[in-house]
C-alpha cells in the first residue's frame, strides 16, 4: 500500500505504538496517534514521540476523524475483536498490526518464528547462525528489537529473523516470510483467542501467504501441527514442509537417533551434531534446536556455519538461565516461563532437588500439567501473585501439599534461601505472565537475578 498523504490512525503510544509513527512518517502518512485513556498524560506521549509527527488523540477524539482514517494500525495488546477494531471494519478501513506495517517495507528475506513456547530461543539462534553467513542481518521480536525499528535498514541481500506473537499473525495481510516455523501449539492467551481452535488458526497464519517456493518448518510431534502440515503437502501451491522431530522419525527434515540430531532429504541421512555438544539444558531444546537447523538449511546457510553457532550458543536471559550458586545451591531464572507448558519444559531440565516459584497473572490457564511435572523433582513450591489460590488448590487435588505463599518476590527468595540445602535448585518458572507485579517478564527476571545475587 502506498501511504504518502494517507489518513493513518496507530492505537496505542507504548513502544509498537511510538515505532509505528516513526515509521509513517518516513512514509510521509498523515498520522493520528490514539490513547483509549481520556486521562492520560499528554505532556508524557509527546516526549515519548519526540521529533516524531502526530495528531494526538484521547477518548472518544477519535470520533471527530474516523471517517477520513484510510488505515488502523494497531498495537499487539489490541484484540482483532475489540470495539474499536470492528468500527473501522465496518467502515472497510483496513487494520495492520506491527508485522503487517513494517512488512511493506521490507526489502530483503524474512524467516518468521512462532509457536506457544521456544520461540525466543530459536529466534535468537537462527539469528546467530544468519549473522556469521550474512552480517547485513536483523533480529525482531520480543527479543530486544521492533520490526518498525529495524525495517528501515533493510536492503535486497540483507535477512530479517522475526520472532512472532500470536497477537502480531492476528492483523496480517500480505506478510509473507521466506521460511516460517510453528515450533508447537498448546493452550495459552485464551483470554484473547478465546478458544484453541482460534489459537491454532491464528499461528498457522503465519505461512498463509507462502507458495510453493517458501518453505515451513514443523514439529512432526505436535499432533494439530502433523495435520496442519499434512494439508500443505497435499496442495500444490502452498508452503512446502520441513519437520523436525524428537520422538520419530519423518520423512523430510530433523530427528533424533539416540544423542544424535539427523537430517534426511527423504533419501540419505546426515549426522548433524551430538546433543552433548551443546549449551542448552533440557530435551524441549533439542527441539528448538532442530527447528532452527531446519529454518537455517531452508534459507540456504552451510551445515558448517550452521553447526558451529549451535555449538557455541548460551541459553538467552531469562530462560533456564544460570544466576548464581549461593551456599551451594543452584538459582536458575526462567521468568519467560509464562504458560505451564514452558514452565514444565524448565521442570523437566532440572537434575537436582527443586525449590521452584510459580504463580503470576491468570491468562486463563489449567495448572495440571505443571503440577504433574512436579514428581520427584520439586520440593516445595513457592507462590506468589494472582494465580497462588488456583495452582495451590490444583497442586493439593494431586496431592501436593509442600506449598509456602509470599507477597513479594523479595520475600520469596529469602524463603528459598532459607528452605533450600546444599545441592539444591531454586527455579523461578512461574507458569504466568508477569502483569499485575511487574511490568514484563524481564522486569520480573532481572529483579530475581538481583535479589539472589544479594544473598
Amino acid at each position: 500500500m502506498e501511504l504518502k498523504d494517507k489518513k493513518v490512525m496507530v492505537v496505542g503510544t507504548g513502544i509498537s505504538g511510538i515505532g509505528a509513527v516513526k515509521l509513517l512518517n518516513t512514509a510521509h502518512a498523515d498520522v493520528y496517534l490514539y490513547d483509549g485513556n481520556e486521562n492520560v498524560d499528554k505532556t508524557a506521549v509527546i516526549k515519548k514521540l519526540g521529533e516524531n509527527k502526530a495528531h494526538l488523540l484521547v477518548g472518544a477524539e477519535y470520533k471527530n476523524i474516523s471517517d477520513s482514517i484510510e488505515l488502523l494500525v494497531i498495537s499487539p495488546g489490541v484484540p482483532i475483536d475489540s470495539q474499536l477494531v470492528l468500527e473501522f471494519k465496518e467502515k472497510k478501513v483496513p487494520v495492520w498490526g506491527e508485522i503487517e506495517l513494517a512488512y511493506n517495507f521490507e526489502k530483503g528475506k524474512v524467516l518468521a518464528i512462532t509457536g506457544t513456547n521456544g520461540k525466543t530461543t530459536t529466534t535468537a539462534l537462527i539469528g546467530e547462525i544468519v549473522k556469521a553467513y550474512n552480517e547485513k542481518t536483523f533480529v525482531v521480536g520480543n527479543i530486544g528489537n521492533s520490526y518498525t525499528g529495524e525495517v528501515c535498514k533493510t536492503a535486497a541481500d540483507s535477512i530479517t529473523v522475526a520472532e512472532i506473537s500470536s497477537f502480531q499473525l492476528e492483523s496480517v495481510e500480505s506478510f509473507c516470510p521466506a521460511v516460517s516455523a510453528i515450533l508447537n501449539i498448546t493452550p495459552d492467551h485464551l483470554n484473547r483467542h478465546h478458544t484453541m481452535e482460534c489459537y491454532a488458526c491464528t499461528k498457522e497464519r503465519i505461512c498463509e501467504n507462502q507458495t510453493s517456493s517458501g518453505v515451513c518448518v514443523l514439529n512432526y510431534d505436535d499432533e494439530r501441527l502433523r495435520e496442519f502440515g499434512n494439508r500443505l503437502e497435499q496442495s500444490q501451491d502452498k508452503a512446502r514442509v520441513i519437520w523436525f522431530s524428537r520422538l520419530s522419525k519423518p520423512k523430510r527434515g530433523l530427528f533424533m537417533s539416540e544423542d544424535m540430531i539427523m537430517y534426511t532429504d527423504g533419501t540419505a541421512e546426515k549426522e548433524m551434531l551430538n546433543v552433548h555438544d551443546m549449551n542448552l539444558l533440557g530435551t524441549h531444546n533439542y527441539e528448538n534446536v532442530m527447528a532452527a537447523i531446519g529454518v537455517a538449511k531452508s534459507a540456504g546457510i552451510p551445515d558448517d556455519i550452521i553447526i558451529s553457532r549451535v555449538k557455541g550458543f548460551k541459553a538467552v536471559e531469562h530462560r533456564i538461565e544460570y544466576v548464581a550458586k549461593k551456599n551451594g545451591v543452584m538459582y536458575y531464572n526462567d521468568s519467560k516461563g509464562t504458560n505451564p507448558e514452558a514452565a514444565v519444559k524448565a521442570i523437566e531440565a532440572m537434575s537436582r532437588p527443586t525449590i521452584l516459584i510459580g504463580g503470576g497473572y491468570d491468562k486463563g490457564s489449567e495448572f495440571d500439567l505443571y503440577v504433574k511435572a512436579f514428581k520427584d523433582r520439586v520440593k516445595l513450591l513457592v507462590l506468589i501473585g494472582q494465580t497462588s489460590d488456583k495452582i495451590e488448590e490444583c497442586a493439593r487435588r494431586h496431592g501436593f501439599t509442600s506449598i509456602v505463599r509470599a507477597q513479594s518476590l523479595k520475600e520469596v527468595v529469602k524463603i528459598c534461601a532459607e528452605r533450600a540445602v546444599p545441592g539444591d535448585a531454586v527455579l523461578l518458572s512461574p507458569a504466568c505472565a508477569s502483569w499485575g507485579m511487574f511490568e514484563n517478564y524481564e522486569q520480573r527476571g532481572n529483579m530475581f537475578k538481583e535479589f539472589v545475587n544479594a544473598l
